[in-house]
């Protein structure tokens, strides 16, 4: 039967802009990457993937806000400062009764303690992370795993290094979203104890009750409460502000701290002592990875905006507020954050304390989300259960994720019961990723930007000195309960590493089973008697087009036939968030006479959703297939592989059975490419590892 000659079709056209009448919330991406239209050639048919595409080349596409400054910036208030302005709550307490023996209420010590905080916002938040690393950015993706797929796209110096670096960072992530919820929560009911003292014996059980309903609520999103999120937090910012504001006017003598020579007197006073209190100190800074993880929802403008006009301000007058309350009154040091508050408006302070913290765990929840997202598409989880919660880009639930959390959070809050408790394990995981983004974003100043040494050198000796002794500090609380975030965060790490690497050996022993798809279509001629040609359209997804894929081997041995539309599918994740819909999509014909099939070749990013039949409807509209190709009533064939352990060199026996393991429990290929499970068959196959 000879090839169907692919009819002719008219220019391909570039994606309209979406209208900008779709709704979005304040909690959810207000932008899009800035769209460029692509210059295609006319389409004649099927198109050979030679067209670099700009999604992987283009470095310097950043993100174009679809809204005002000012709405963004309301925004980022309700997703990115949730946790780094909850911080007051619990960290000058935790300061003055976990160092009770070390710090103490005199002058010296609580301009001390003002100054250490003071700067090392200024230095962490305002310098490093608003003022540097803001700058790398993953085409206006933020975080560790952006900087990491950098690294991985540009194949820097000892990138294998810096990528298990990043993954490394992101198992502690996790690691800390378990912790956030639990301390931001109890610390804010336990303003009870100020407010209702005959209450305080509920405190856990209200923290628990307020965290559990939150975990059972998100598989039904974030929509339809979430553009309550920034007002909530405006709100609290300003009382906050106004709380400390009020106390620093009474005691105006406060604002000596500020200047960085009270810090460096306190520590060179206290000498280890001193070292140890780092370790709660740093609990000011808990949440500035979020300024930077969330650079792609807002852009760096709308955060840096927030940080400077509202946030820094409002944080900054409630701790030098709590120090002047804490030298005028020495017993204030039992909770100072709701004695500012007075005592009429305390309950009303413990509900809006409640709501703030609830806002920042949901941002922690869903950011475990994304970033569970982001080690799937990049290869280092198995294929996850991702439930899209609305058509809105971000809204996702990750059922596994979210259970994992929700354990965890309950154990914590059950075994430590005091935010002052969990403050002895927090911090270790903050900072190791604090110096992780740090050694990260030097790699690609310096190998990507080309950054002279000199620039380099001074600027990553501030912060490394810096992160590290809040580092050093931390390791402290590993004997106390610290081991238990970096524990979390070291099994992650050590998961996606085996993955990662189980994955690459399954696929290089997929690949010498599969053989060469021209060398398998040029042998179909040769079969005697004859192939069959069956009625109808067979889609086979697959790595790439060079092999054969094990699905339609299979159909040709079995029923000595071959579909008389036959079209491959290559879903590739590109190391960039979003690929823009003209460059998702090529094609190219494969075989000769009277056996040839198409392969499509479907990239996405990291943070896309995947669904091979969309593609293919568009890759027909495009001009990529031939336009009577019926997709329709396409029947898709999907290789389920059965992996067996073998005594194969590459890794060990219990890291090859914990692969299989997650192999067998990854979710089904046909939710992940989104097909249709009417229209799918499933035949399975073996590779060993």
């Amino acid at each position: 039967m000879p090839a169907t000659t692919p009819e002719p079709t008219a220019p391909v056209e570039p994606p309209p802009r979406p209208p900008r009448s779709v709704r979005r919330t304040l909690n959810e991406a207000a932008h899009k990457l800035e769209y460029r239209p692509a210059r295609l050639p006319a389409a004649t048919g099927p198109q050979r993937p030679s067209q670099a595409i700009r999604s992987a080349t283009d470095e310097n596409r950043d993100v174009v806000p679809h809204a005002g400054r000012a709405v963004l910036a309301l925004g980022a208030l309700g997703i990115v400062f949730g946790d780094i302005g909850t911080s007051p709550l619990y960290t000058v307490q935790t300061i003055f009764t976990a160092h009770r023996d070390v710090v103490h209420t005199t002058t010296a010590d609580v301009y001390g303690i003002v100054s250490l905080i003071f700067w090392t916002l200024v230095i962490v938040v305002s310098v490093k992370y608003a003022g540097f690393i803001m700058r790398a950015h993953n085409r206006g993706d933020g975080g560790i795993m952006a900087l990491a797929a950098l690294v991985k796209r540009h194949k820097l110096a000892y990138a294998s290094a810096l990528i298990t670096l990043g993954v490394f960072g992101a198992g502690l992530f996790f690691g800390d979203g378990m912790i956030t919820p639990a301390i931001s929560v109890l610390s804010s009911v336990e303003g009870l104890n100020v407010a209702a003292p005959g209450l305080a014996h509920l405190e856990v059980p209200i923290s628990l009750a307020i965290l559990v309903g939150l975990f059972l609520v998100q598989y039904r999103g974030t929509g339809a409460v979430g553009w309550l999120f920034g007002p909530v937090l405006l709100l609290w910012f300003v009382v906050i502000g106004v709380l400390g504001g009020r106390e620093v006017v009474a005691h105006p003598g406060v604002l000596q701290g500020l200047a960085p020579t009270w810090g460096l007197r306190f520590l060179v006073d206290h000498g280890g002592a001193a070292f140890l209190t780092l370790g709660a100190v740093v609990l000011a800074v808990t949440g500035a990875e979020a300024l930077y993880a969330d650079r792609g929802h807002f852009g760096a403008g709308p955060i840096r905006l927030t940080w400077f006009s509202v946030v820094f301000p409002a944080v900054t007058l409630s701790y030098l507020g709590q120090a002047a309350l804490i030298h005028a009154s020495p017993h204030a040091t039992s909770n100072p954050f709701f004695l500012l508050v007075p005592g009429p408006a305390r309950i009303p302070m413990v509900v809006l304390a409640t709501l703030a913290t609830i806002i920042a765990s949901q941002a922690a929840i869903t950011g475990s989300y994304s970033v569970a997202r982001q080690a799937v598409q990049l290869g280092l989880l198995p294929r996850l259960r991702i439930v899209h919660t609305s058509d809105l880009e971000g809204q996702i639930y990750v059922p596994i994720i979210n259970w994992a959390l929700c354990f965890g959070v309950a154990a914590l809050v059950l075994g430590f019961r005091h935010s002052s408790r969990l403050a002895d394990i927090y911090g270790v995981a903050v900072t190791g990723t604090f110096v992780l983004n740090t050694i990260l974003f030097l790699a690609v100043a310096r190998g990507l930007w080309r950054t002279p040494r000199y620039k380099l050198a001074p600027l990553g000796a501030l912060f490394l000195i810096v992160e590290v002794a809040f580092f050093a500090s931390n390791l402290a609380k590993v004997q106390h309960g610290g081991w238990l975030p970096l524990g979390v965060g070291l099994v992650i790490a050590f998961v996606m590493i085996t993955w990662r690497k189980g994955h690459q050996m399954v696929s290089r022993n997929r690949a010498e089973q599969e053989g060469s798809l021209s060398e398998f279509l040029a042998s179909l001629s040769d079969e005697d008697p004859p192939l069959r040609r069956l009625p109808g359209t067979a889609v086979f997804p697959n790595p790439g087009g060079e092999t054969t894929p094990l699905a339609l081997r299979a159909e040709v041995a079995h029923s000595h036939g071959l579909h008389e539309k036959v079209v491959i599918v290559s879903v590739q994740t590109i190391g960039v968030p979003h690929v823009d819909a003209a460059d998702q999509l090529s094609s190219e014909w494969l075989g000769e006479r009277l056996f040839k099939v198409v392969h499509v070749t479907y990239r996405v990013g990291y943070q896309d959703s995947v669904s091979i039949p969309d593609a293919l409807l568009q890759a027909r509209k495009r001009g990529l297939l031939e336009r009577a190709l019926d997709l329709e009533h396409a029947s898709y064939f999907v290789s389920r592989m059965t992996i067996i352990p073998s005594d194969a060199p590459g890794m060990g026996r219990r890291r090859k059975n914990l692969f299989i393991a997650m192999a067998r429990n990854s979710s089904s290929p046909i939710s992940h490419f989104g097909l249709p499970r009417d229209r799918t068959v499933m035949m399975g196959s073996e590779v060993s590892i």
